[in-house]
């Protein structure tokens, strides 16, 4: 089958591999379609970061580069393993692409999105959503009733929205504000719009700016190279600033803008993959008492998330911006969300080709 490999820093190929073998306890799932991640750009660019490296095998998927990328992926079971009572072939689904360990400390309290030896399926090994075809553990598919495939690609960082909201302690009533209107800052805004909180987003691409008017998922959309974020935030929110704050571009212009709009006491969660060490000035945090909160990926939200698309609270379809062949992955993908990223919000891949 086909597959887009990492094998080091800025050389990802397209492949003939070998279609994975069903297990006990596992499904086979042909795959529709699999979103372009930020995570997957920084990879590229920067990484290894979450690659296992040549000689440096995970210590759960117990693979080294070259591995198959994509960890945001839906698509259809084909096969059900030994032991599978729970799911059906011809069942469209969604991957919650984890290994964890199961015994360490984190795991056993529950929160296996913190296990000592964590990994993701499509980028520490275990087969990825950019390939035809893959078998997952039944514990990490979550069927989708009747969502399309297409829209259930961004299910996953859908779920990565969610949990930083959660994370945040957000209610209904109160103001956020989302640094960076990319594929999660405008996931994250339609959460916080869904929840009834006054959403407030900055930006400086035009297309994104566009996109999170036209969907809807922001009370207002501000420009820093326009306008001073923090003065429009303070005359927003009545002088008093927001109180919540995403970090969602990895960028620490933005970080230091959140820390300028936030409340005295309020929240700022980290929501961004940084390719390289930020700089944060304690003096704002401390002086305003703000509370600086860590996020990763998701534990438990899928199944609300997917509730939550398959009721109609949230509407996926108008942040997909483009469907693209494997054999384009670079060319099409990867090269416009890096260098043209002003015409793109998420792209999305169909590994074999269909739905194109």
């Amino acid at each position: 089958m086909k597959a887009a490999r990492f094998h080091a820093q800025k050389d990802i190929r397209i492949e003939e591999i070998p279609e994975p073998e069903l297990r006990a306890g596992a499904v086979a799932i042909d795959v529709a379609w699999c979103g372009i991640c930020g995570t997957d750009l920084h990879e590229y660019l920067e990484g290894p970061i979450f690659t296992p490296a040549p000689g440096h095998p995970h210590p759960l998927s117990h693979e080294e580069a070259p591995v198959t990328l994509g960890h945001e992926f839906s698509g259809t079971i084909t096969a059900l393993g030994e032991d599978v009572m729970d799911l059906a072939v011809g069942q469209n689904v969604v991957v919650e692409p984890y290994f964890v360990c199961g015994r360490c400390a984190s795991c056993r309290a529950g929160n296996y999105h913190l296990c000592e030896k964590m990994g993701f399926i499509g980028l520490a090994g275990g087969g990825g959503g950019l390939a035809e075809k893959i078998v997952v553990d039944k514990r990490w598919v979550h069927p989708i009733g009747d969502i399309p495939l297409d829209e259930a690609a961004l299910i996953e960082p859908l779920s990565v929205a969610h949990h930083a909201v959660v994370r945040s302690g957000v209610v209904q009533g109160q103001f956020a504000l989302v640094g960076g209107a990319g594929p999660i800052g405008l996931l994250t805004a339609a959460v916080l719009k869904g929840m009834g909180v006054t959403t407030i987003v900055s930006e400086l691409s035009a297309a994104r700016k566009d996109k999170a008017r036209e969907s809807g998922v922001a009370d207002h959309v501000l420009d820093p190279s326009k306008e001073e974020v923090k003065a429009r935030v303070l005359e927003i929110t009545n002088g008093i600033g927001v109180d919540v704050a995403f970090e969602c571009a990895g960028v620490n212009a933005v970080l230091d803008t959140l820390l300028d709009a936030l409340k005295p006491a309020g929240v700022l969660v980290n929501v961004s993959i940084w390719g390289r060490p930020a700089t944060v000035d304690m003096q704002k945090v401390v002086l305003k008492e703000i509370d600086l909160r860590g996020t990763i990926a998701y534990v438990r939200d899928h199944a609300e998330v997917i509730e939550l698309v398959g009721n109609g609270k949230i509407d996926l379809k108008p942040f997909i911006t483009g469907r693209i062949a494997l054999e384009d992955l670079i060319d099409k993908g990867f090269d416009t969300l890096i260098n043209h990223n002003e015409t793109a919000v998420k792209i999305i891949v169909s590994p074999s080709g269909r739905g194109l």
